[in-house]
């Protein structure tokens, strides 16, 4: 068995990102409901969540479930929310024990009231903690995102407080979901997809992305920290040279 790679716990990257993909086909293939491999897929969240927190990672965004996710079959959206239910209950003890706050992006009023309250409840609960910040991205898109900021950007073009030529990268970024939050320096997916699937797409202008082939209900810490050496070994250049990059480091 493979040892796990080192990696430098100075050089992490401050917010990772992951597209949890493949909880369904891991179950069919079990010959399984699909809905059995969204729930061996909440020990995989458990596990990462504690790998991340254990590292000393700040920010981890889990793509839970998307604005497309909705057209799905209507009992695995039922258990889906119900299995959210479920878990937010049972894993807030859990994160305040590791020091982690929880907080959602996407379009919540969508979710069941039930849902949604276990939510901001979980969300309250969670407020002081000091240590990895927990986002769940759920009933959320990325091109739903941008229209939302448009809105309100459009809003404050209407109302005069904000003229058209003055509009800045600052401004579209404090209307976006993840205001506040840096950008993600690491996008993962699972599950043998070569894609980002509406995942963030205004925030992964300069992010590096690692895509397993490992479907999520068999992602574990492991595998997360391969994916960060992954991250470690490449030149992040953000437009310059290398020689660049690497006189900025020795000067």
């Amino acid at each position: 068995m493979n040892s796990a790679p080192e990696i430098n716990k100075g050089k992490l990257p401050r917010h990772i990102a992951i597209i949890m993909d493949g909880n369904g086909r891991w179950a069919e293939e079990k010959g399984h409901d699909r809905l059995f491999g969204h729930l061996n897929g909440v020990e995989s969240v458990r596990n990462v969540v504690e790998g991340a927190a254990e590292l000393g990672v700040e920010y981890l965004t889990l793509y839970a479930f998307s604005t497309e996710n909705w057209g799905r079959p209507q009992y695995e959206v039922s258990g889906l929310m119900e299995l959210l239910v479920d878990t937010i209950k049972k894993e807030v003890p859990t994160l305040n024990k590791n020091n982690i706050s929880l907080s959602v992006i996407g379009d919540v009023s969508l979710l069941p009231a039930n849902a949604a309250a276990e939510l901001k409840e979980a969300i309250n609960e969670t407020s002081k903690n000091t240590g990895l910040s927990l986002i769940l991205a759920l009933s959320y898109s990325s091109r739903w995102e941008i229209l939302e900021m448009v809105k309100k950007i459009a809003a404050k073009v209407k109302n005069e407080s904000l003229l058209p030529e003055n509009i800045s990268e600052e401004d579209i970024e404090s209307a976006l979901c993840t205001s506040g939050i840096p950008d993600p320096e690491l996008l993962i997916r699972t599950g043998g997809d070569y894609r980002i699937s509406n995942f963030l797409l205004y925030q992964m202008a300069y992010t590096e992305l690692v895509f397993s082939n490992v479907k999520w209900p068999d992602f574990r810490k492991k595998d997360l920290v391969e994916a960060i050496a992954d991250f470690q070994s490449r030149q992040r250049r953000f437009g310059k040279t290398g020689q660049q990059i690497n006189n900025n480091k020795s000067g």
